[in-house]
Formats: C-alpha cells, sequence, structure tokens
C-alpha cells in the first residue's frame, strides 16, 4: 500500500476504537448506571496520566524544564475552566432546552483536539517510514481504548442517550484521520515549495505561503 493508504486505514482504525463504548449500549440501563461513575474515574485518570506521565515528560525533554513550559500548562487549565464556567452559564440559560451538562462538550472538545495532535504525529510517523508509523499507532492505541471507553462513561453521565453518545465520541475521534492527513499534506506541500532554486521563485512561493497563513488566521479571527 501507499504511504496515504496507511495513513487513511490507520486513522479510521484509531478512530474506531472510540466505538469501543458500544460494548456499553448493549448493557442494561441498572448495570450502566453501576459503572458510569467508575468510567468516569477512568477517563479523568487516563486523561491526566496520558498529560502527566507521557505529554509533559515528552515536553521537558524537548523544550526543557523552563518556567515557560508550566505556563503553558496553566494556561491550558485556565482555558478550559473559562470554558467551563461559560458552558455552564449557558446550560442554565438554557435548561429547558438541553439536559447535556458542560462536562460532557468539554470532553468532546478536548478529546477532538488530542486526537487531531495525535494524528499529526502518527501521520508525520508514517512519512518517515511505514514501520515507524506502525510502531507510534500501536503505541498511541494503547491508551486510546481505556480513554475512550471512559470518555463514552462522561458523555452518558453528562446527560447523552447511550447511543448518542457513542456517536459524538466517534465524530470528536475522526479528528484522529483529519490530523495525520494533515501531516500527509504537509509532508508533500513544504517540499515542493523548497524545491524552488530561482530567487524569484522563491520569494513568491514564501509569499503565497505567508498569504495563506494570514487568510487562515483572518478567518479564525473573523469566526
Amino acid at each position: 500500500m501507499s504511504t496515504l493508504a496507511w495513513i487513511v486505514v490507520a486513522g479510521l482504525a484509531m478512530s474506531a476504537l472510540a466505538l469501543v463504548g458500544a460494548a456499553a449500549v448493549a448493557l442494561p440501563p441498572s448495570v450502566l448506571d453501576r459503572i458510569l461513575l467508575p468510567l468516569v474515574g477512568l477517563a479523568a485518570g487516563s486523561l491526566l496520566g496520558g498529560a502527566f506521565f507521557h505529554m509533559l515528560p515528552e515536553a521537558v525533554d524537548t523544550l526543557g524544564n523552563r518556567l515557560a513550559l508550566y505556563l503553558w500548562l496553566v494556561a491550558g487549565f485556565l482555558v478550559f475552566f473559562v470554558l467551563e464556567q461559560f458552558l455552564h452559564w449557558h446550560h442554565c440559560h438554557r435548561a429547558e432546552h438541553s439536559r447535556h451538562h458542560p462536562l460532557g462538550h468539554l470532553i468532546l472538545l478536548a478529546d477532538g483536539l488530542h486526537n487531531f495532535i495525535g494524528g499529526l504525529a502518527v501521520g508525520g510517523a508514517f512519512v518517515v517510514d511505514i514501520r515507524v508509523g506502525t510502531v507510534t499507532w500501536l503505541v498511541a492505541a494503547a491508551h486510546e481504548v481505556p480513554q475512550e471507553l471512559g470518555d463514552f462513561g462522561v458523555l452518558v453521565h453528562s446527560g447523552w442517550q447511550r447511543r448518542s453518545a457513542l456517536v459524538w465520541n466517534f465524530a470528536s475521534a475522526l479528528t484522529f484521520l483529519v490530523g495525520a492527513l494533515v501531516a500527509y499534506a504537509v509532508s508533500d506541500t513544504l517540499p515542493e515549495l523548497a524545491s524552488q532554486t530561482r530567487t524569484r521563485d522563491k520569494v513568491e512561493t514564501t509569499a503565497a505561503f505567508g498569504a495563506g497563513l494570514a487568510i487562515l488566521l483572518a478567518a479564525t479571527r473573523l469566526g
């Protein structure tokens, strides 16, 4: 298979792990109610364990044990604290229209971002070498099963119906495929830009590249 095919298959397979919650759909309501809080605890432990035992040490090794690193960490907590306050306020003012607790929305947002970044890493690994990509995928998948199962429990605990929680959890997992495809696309486009030899061509392509970034930045701010 081509590198792109490997990336698509790996992305879909990783996204499919979010369907692990399907096992809970068939459970009787009484059994599901009994395991909901443990699933919420599993989600919290998986997310924080991944952050503190894997991502943070890797960041320290790469960037150094500097204050700026921990400021970014605190900023992440602050952003989600503010989001929770806003969503809780929004939820209280629209209680008659929605039974979904803000925690569920935050889980979907965080999981979508997490999966997108994971997709970038795994997609980039496949671009380097199929074997490197496969090993990276297996390492990433090892912690996805307990996390996705826990995320499903959080969504149900937050007011989602079981089937709805399964669909939304899978939707947030598809950002892994998006991230992997972005990594592949960037690996194709940036070398092409760098291959120009004439000074005029380099200036034009660099200007166009910067214009593309500026357009997307403007669109983000307008949105």
